[in-house]
């Protein structure tokens, strides 16, 4: 790691699944499983409603990484919601890769209700990863002056239904 990227602490957006993932954090959160706390979570009902935009707008808004994460294959509350989602971070995975953003930005995960430990596991990963790519400017260098800090980037997301990890809706 660089000198430059010692003090560095990456700012990650996590899109979650209402029903499992979310309640997989929950779980994490609550069982006070020690695990880095960059990550800000907007829950959805479900990955398969994750709109490749919205993967976009996150890193236009500043962050360094993104975590899409939901119900394991067939324990999908609604069906196939997880299998639209597997099948459109693939396509978005080469998008991305062929616009210049590193793959290993984003991580994409299946967690379950009760599995607090690997929601840990998988967030300190996802972090150790941006941690040694380092920020991402890309967004900041091609137009500095129109993009809002990370606070603020849920707020295209509240049109989506997208709730913060409170529970109420995102504010706009």
């Amino acid at each position: 790691m660089t000198d430059a990227h010692t003090d560095f602490e990456p700012r990650i957006t996590a899109f979650v699944c209402n029903w499992c993932t979310y309640t997989g954090a929950d779980l994490a959160g609550t069982s006070r499983l020690h695990m880095a706390s960059n990550v800000r979570i907007i829950r959805l009902p479900c990955t398969g409603r994750i709109d490749p935009l919205f993967i976009i707008k996150a890193f236009e808004r500043g962050a360094d990484g993104v975590i899409v994460s939901g119900c394991h294959p067939a324990d999908c509350h609604y069906t196939s919601g997880n299998y639209h989602a597997r099948r459109r971070f693939a396509v978005f995975h080469d998008i991305m890769e062929f616009v210049g953003v590193d793959p290993r930005r984003m991580t994409f995960s299946w967690v379950s209700a009760s599995e607090g430990a690997k929601w840990k596991d998988v967030v300190n990963e996802a972090v150790a990863n941006v941690r040694e790519l380092g920020p991402y400017e890309a967004y900041r260098a091609l137009a500095p002056d129109a993009v809002e800090p990370w606070p603020q980037a849920t707020d295209d997301l509240a049109a989506a239904g997208a709730t913060t990890t409170a529970g109420e809706e995102v504010a706009t």
